[in-house]
């Protein structure tokens, strides 16, 4: 009997990304799953239940996961949804592994096994599964649109017959996937473009693309790709030459996150209050805190002139490419766990291993596992 897969609708506020997108099925089909998705789970993607050709429809959520041998998820599932679940189902998503504990506790009550998106290792045969990346892709792109339809500005240089009009300077602070996607859209749509990151090695990056690297002086590369926490003296140093460019931008995109902690601030009130009037913070990591000590998540903050925008879950809103994108994601990850067309899970293989969460019963993941023993004592 083959595997059911099964892909429900996402009921947090906001989602309209969707685990199974219609351009992805014949790529699953090659697994031999059988697909099986609740009705209109597509439609705030942009997909109706036609476009799911040789998918079983289901009614409800409950009939659905009760039957299901693996649940494909974007937001993490709800205890609702996990007590729906049949014992053993395997989950794939994101599972916000720091935070959510009593969730956690219920997928391990109901001895689920679930595999977290955000815990996919960063290794070069894991680059087809990395959800983080493909997302924060869409989030650098649409960062840089939302900068460009609130500035007062052009972005591009333009000669005209009534003059020329001087490019916008847009600073990007942050250069991993998002950051770097942020610089190109940018670029493309004619901005003078500079950047910053921690991370030395990704200067070259920077400069590939066309803009200016910032160099501080403070170098943090960490572990799995990510930056570590700044020192406070690094933190010091990284602000006063940092603060000389925000002030000069007419546009900031700010990206840096450290997985599991507050975001870092790197743009402090009066940094803020240097800037020009006109001028646009859109900051990407307002979710975990923000990286501008004014921002508020979900909300825009007029503060002298300066408008700092703190948008939630940037992907939704190119719904269609974010869960096709995401959808290949998933699958990538399947095939690990497909086997002659039955489930099979290899925990020799670093992928899986790194991604579970849950299994068993039992929490998988050191650091959240840490957490919750820390709450007992």
């Amino acid at each position: 009997m083959a595997v059911k897969v099964a892909v429900p609708r996402e009921t947090r506020p906001g989602e309209r990304r969707v685990a199974l997108a219609p351009a992805a099925l014949r790529q699953f089909e090659k697994l031999g799953v059988e697909l099986l998705m609740q009705k209109g789970a597509g439609l705030e993607s942009g997909f109706d239940d036609a476009d799911y050709k040789g998918v079983t429809l289901v009614d409800s959520e409950e009939e659905l996961l009760g039957q299901a041998d693996v649940v494909l998820k974007v937001q993490p599932p709800t205890e609702k949804e996990v007590g729906m679940m049949r014992e053993g189902t395997v989950v794939l998503g994101y599972m916000a592994p720091h935070e959510g504990d009593s969730r956690i506790k219920e997928l391990c009550k109901r001895q689920i096994t679930s595999l977290s998106m955000e815990l996919v290792p960063r290794i070069s045969r894991a680059q087809s599964i990395d959800a983080l990346s493909s997302q924060g892709a869409i989030s650098g792109y649409k960062a840089v649109l939302i900068a460009a339809e609130r500035s007062p500005r052009f972005f591009p240089m333009l000669t005209t017959a009534a003059g020329t009009i001087r490019p916008s300077k847009v600073l990007v602070i942050g250069a991993g996937v998002a950051g770097l996607q942020a610089i190109a859209t940018a670029r493309r749509l004619g901005a003078q473009v500079s950047a910053y990151d921690v991370r030395s090695a990704t200067a070259e990056q920077v400069e590939s693309l066309g803009a200016k690297f910032v160099d501080t002086g403070v170098k943090a590369e960490g572990e799995g790709g990510y930056a570590r926490e700044l020192t406070a003296e690094e933190k010091k140093k990284q602000a006063e030459v940092l603060a000389d460019y925000i002030a000069a931008s007419h546009a900031v995109i700010t990206t840096a996150a450290i997985p599991g902690r507050p975001a870092p601030k790197i743009i402090d009130k009066a940094t803020v209050e240097r800037m020009g009037r006109g001028a646009v913070i859109v900051d990407l990591a307002a979710e975990t805190g923000g990286n501008c000590e004014l921002t508020q998540a979900g909300k825009e903050v007029d503060h002298n002139g300066v408008l700092i925008v703190g948008p939630k879950n940037v992907p939704s809103s190119v719904a269609i490419h974010a869960s096709e994108m995401y959808s290949r994601n998933l699958c990538n990850l399947l095939t690990l766990l497909i086997k002659d067309g039955e489930l099979h899970l290899n925990w020799d293989d670093q992928v899986i291993a790194d991604s579970c969460l849950t299994h068993g019963g039992e929490v998988k993941h050191g650091p959240t596992r840490e957490r919750l023993e820390g709450e007992k004592s």
